[in-house]
């Protein structure tokens, strides 16, 4: 039942190990994390899982690209030291909405966000100027992206330069270079779009922030933070740095 009840409290969005991390240690000692997966296969709890989509790629286009600075290393040794960005189609009753992120690769927090009813270079921006105003203005981080035309646009390339970004773009064809981007869309869907129907564009903007705002970014445990949420990571790496 302690189980149930942890697994249910986070819309059954975690599985064993994540389970394992969250709950409380029993006499010290972490609960075994076999103990945890048969308790939840006897009561038939299966965490969310994905299933495929639209693809978002739309790279056909003569514009200019950047050079890739982040050759799938998305590592950083602290925050606003690489940002990476992307797009993604989200399906209602009333048509698409698009939802464009900045993830910071520190600790995976999302910084900056937009939704929109079209797929234009100003989503792109909109989401960007986010992160830019959140972070407070940082200087020359490598802002990563795919090579979609929104990202490619001459309004995109001239907000970079503007505030002394660096852009930097993925391999034509090749999403493992935007790989943590994509990693946060299918957490998002499996976790919170693809259970239910929304019928509504307005329904679905609500849930996307209640996941980042809410979820995400304060309260999800992440493996490459050390099961810290992406709030959680930062607070204790400018803690460290004050002590």
């Amino acid at each position: 039942a302690e189980w149930s009840l942890t697994f249910h409290q986070h819309k059954q969005r975690y599985g064993a190990e994540r389970l394992q991390r969250q709950m409380p240690k029993e006499n010290g000692q972490p609960y075994d994390l076999k103990t945890i997966a048969a308790s939840l296969k006897r009561q038939g709890l299966v965490a969310k899982a994905a299933r495929k989509f639209k693809a978002t790629t739309n790279s056909k286009h003569n514009l200019p690209v950047f050079e890739n600075l982040l050759q799938q290393d998305f590592s950083a040794s602290a925050p606003n030291l690489k940002w990476a960005g992307d797009i993604t189609y989200l399906w209602t009753a009333d048509g698409w909405l698009y939802l464009a992120v900045i993830i910071d690769l520190f600790s995976r927090q999302v910084v900056g966000w937009s939704m929109s009813e079209r797929m234009t270079a100003d989503l792109a921006c909109d989401a960007l100027r986010m992160a830019i105003f959140r972070r407070k203005r940082p200087k020359g981080v490598i802002v990563h992206s795919d090579r979609d035309s929104q990202y490619c646009s001459h309004v995109y390339r001239q907000l970079l330069q503007q505030h002394e970004l660096l852009g930097s773009m993925s391999a034509k064809g090749c999403c493992y270079d935007n790989a943590c981007a994509e990693s946060f869309f299918h957490s998002l869907k499996v976790e919170a779009i693809h259970v239910e129907r929304f019928n509504t564009r307005e329904a679905m903007r609500q849930a996307v922030f209640e996941y980042i705002e809410t979820n995400y970014n304060p309260v999800r445990l992440h493996s490459t933070n050390g099961f810290l949420s992406p709030l959680d990571f930062e607070t204790h790496f400018y803690q460290s740095l004050a002590s």
